[in-house]
């Protein structure tokens, strides 16, 4: 008996010997990598910008996910992948020694900040004071300092994580310049380089120093103006095992040269997860395997132990929101309907289509401060619209989302008219038939302008480029080689540099320069109703701009949108779902898949041609009528009718 139970006891630390070498050297091993970006100041689910609970967002959602996740797996890692500290009333916090926001990454130990380009909104000393204040470590290896050469804040960080080298790169993308070039300042002493160069610098930095190698890219996957985007990234460094994406506020999970990609969209909707399993021992792991997905948050509890601790944010940020700084006397916009209901355009809200009281107010505001000529604006709240009664701080946040301050720069007639032709490429080119117009999906709302102080129609018909047509200033034809003084953001100022219409030197008026935070458009748009119209803001619109070349009166047109209404009909949408109505509803494509009938509809005629008909004598020889009649019938060569043909027309 003594004898077995020797060989049993022998036989079990056999075993446990075996199975520990197998902990150490070849058993499978999974890294837990997490990460949040875009943030823009939420830490409660909640917009004060409109003084409303928002569902899919704020840290105190995102802690409750991240708490289960470590309780999986208590050594993942966390990053945050920048665009953290600006927006939804984060700048009334500006002032504190650490931000709020960083305060919160703190309370729920993230391991890694990476800048993006909204940090950079502000006076350089505040974003070097949060940066500071971060407990783990600060990323962006494409900034260097231009005094000594080196790097404004690490390139890397090798993590140690159950035996396993990790290596974290992150960058930002380097349009900061760009965007900020009214306010310099605020990247004083900076520069930020290619991200092509500086990926391939750093990783033969770190050569022969990991086993798992993950990016964090403040960047979306296409590049802008020309640069590099996250696709370039995995399509030149497939050793990445991840990408983690940011700044394009999408949601998505993508592989792309065998890298896999994952961004968890804006606010706070999800935290991006990814599971890389390796295997091997200490001198040799291999990535076996990766799994990628995004932990939504909109059905999640916030975690209550955040909200205690940064109630103080919550509180002053809807005290703020609703402060009354005035009266509204009737609604700006009547009768605006979101994507999935028609208004009397389109399928997207007015103000996207037609000149509005919410622009004017806006580009007043911009050339009574500048004193300018002309000034241009974006709607960047696509339902923006101020409703009769108290005019609060979050009424205007609502229709300028954004903390941007006011330039005032001197340009020519002609690149004037190249600006706005720049901006008028926000639209698809109509064909007939069409029962709406559309926007193109590679330009962005934000970057669609609308312009006072001028005379201009759109002309859709035509091709982008050259769609500005009637032009006028005061009554008279745009002069190409005059000088005007045009009100922008800093933002679009940083455009005009980019597309070489305007030089530094053609500024000359900076509200930031002169007045600081006050300068800020928002806090102009408060002042100017206060001092000038003593507090009461009524809707004013000149309707100084309209778009042509199309025919939206379609026979079938209420047909097809109350099919929109119903939901039997869908509105396209971009891939990653920021832009909507990126392809015109067209009779001949409904025609066509059957989803309706010409036939027998009042208002069609069905023509037969006769001996010496053109589509021109049947239906006009307007382009846009015999060129849409041509589309219209799927005729392919429209000089060739045949005799009894028919041509259906309205």
């Amino acid at each position: 008996m003594e004898k077995g139970k020797m060989f049993s006891k022998v036989r079990a630390a056999v075993v446990l010997m075996f199975l520990l070498s197998l902990a150490a050297f070849g058993a499978d091993k999974s890294i837990t990598v997490l990460q949040t970006s875009d943030l823009h100041g939420r830490i409660y689910a909640y917009d004060y910008a409109i003084d409303a609970p928002d569902k899919d967002a704020g840290l105190a959602k995102i802690m409750t996910i991240l708490k289960k996740e470590r309780a999986m797996d208590p050594d993942s890692i966390l990053i945050d992948n920048g665009d953290t500290v600006q927006d939804n009333s984060a700048e009334l916090f500006n002032d504190l020694p650490v931000h709020p926001m960083i305060q919160s990454l703190n309370e729920m130990k993230y391991d890694i900040w990476v800048l993006g380009n909204h940090e950079f909104n502000f006076d350089l000393n505040f974003l070097k004071r949060n940066i500071k204040g971060f407990n783990g470590t600060v990323l962006a290896g494409n900034i260097y300092n231009t005094d000594n050469g080196e790097r404004f804040v690490k390139a890397y960080k090798i993590l140690n994580v159950k035996g396993v080298r990790v290596a974290i790169v992150g960058m930002i993308t380097p349009n900061v310049t760009r965007w900020e070039a009214s306010s310099p300042e605020h990247f004083e002493g900076l520069k930020f380089t290619k991200l092509i160069n500086e990926t391939g610098k750093v990783l033969d930095e770190l050569k022969g120093k990991y086993d798992v190698l993950i990016g964090s890219y403040h960047l979306g996957r296409k590049g802008e103006y020309g640069g590099a985007g996250l696709y370039d990234i995995a399509d030149e460094f497939p050793q990445f095992n991840v990408l983690f994406g940011g700044h394009e506020h999408a949601k998505y999970v993508e592989k792309r040269n065998g890298v896999q990609l994952i961004e968890p969209g804006k606010y706070g909707a999800a935290l991006a997860k990814a599971v890389i399993t390796v295997s091997g021992d200490n001198n040799n792991y291999k990535v076996a395997s990766v799994k990628l997905e995004n932990l939504g948050t909109k059905k999640v509890k916030e975690n209550k132990e955040i909200l205690n601790k940064f109630e103080f944010v919550n509180k002053k940020s809807r005290e703020d929101a609703n402060k009354v700084v005035g009266k509204i006397t009737e609604d700006f916009i009547k009768g605006v309907d979101y994507i999935t209901k028609a208004d009397k355009v389109t399928t997207m809200p007015t103000a996207q289509v037609e000149d509005t009281a919410i622009i004017d107010l806006i580009n007043d505001v911009q050339m009574f401060y500048s004193k300018a000529d002309v000034s241009s604006a974006a709607l960047f709240n696509f339902g923006s619209n101020l409703k009769k009664g108290e005019f609060k701080k979050k009424d205007v946040a609502y229709i300028y989302k954004y903390p941007n301050t006011l330039i005032g720069v001197r340009i020519t007639g002609k690149n004037l008219k190249k600006y706005m032709e720049w901006s008028a490429s926000y639209y698809n080119t109509y064909h007939y038939g069409d029962l709406t117009v559309s926007f193109n999906p590679n330009v962005r709302g934000y970057n669609y302008d609308m312009f006072s102080g001028v005379n201009y129609d759109i002309n859709l018909s035509k091709e982008a480029g050259n769609r500005i047509e009637n032009l006028k200033f005061n009554g008279k034809p745009i002069d190409d080689n005059k000088v005007y003084k045009l009100a922008v953001n800093n933002y679009r100022f940083g455009t005009l540099l980019g597309l070489k219409l305007v030089t530094p030197a053609d500024k000359y008026y900076d509200s930031y320069a002169t007045m600081q935070d006050a300068g800020r458009i928002r806090a102009l748009i408060v002042k100017y109703v206060q001092e000038q119209d003593n507090g009461v803001v009524s809707p004013k619109v000149d309707n100084n701009w309209k778009i042509t070349g199309v025919i939206l009166n379609h026979p079938l047109r209420d047909k097809v949108f109350d099919m929109v209404k119903k939901g039997d009909i869908q509105i396209p949408r971009s891939s990653d779902g920021r832009t909507s109505n990126i392809k015109s509803l067209n009779i001949r494509d409904l025609m066509n898949k059957g989803v309706v009938e010409l036939f027998d509809i009042k208002g069609i005629v069905g023509y037969k041609v006769k001996s010496g008909d053109t589509l021109g004598k049947i239906v006009g020889y307007k382009d846009v009528q015999w060129k849409g009649a041509a589309q219209l019938n799927g005729l392919k060569d429209p000089n060739k009718l045949n005799v009894g043909q028919i041509i259906y027309i309205y």
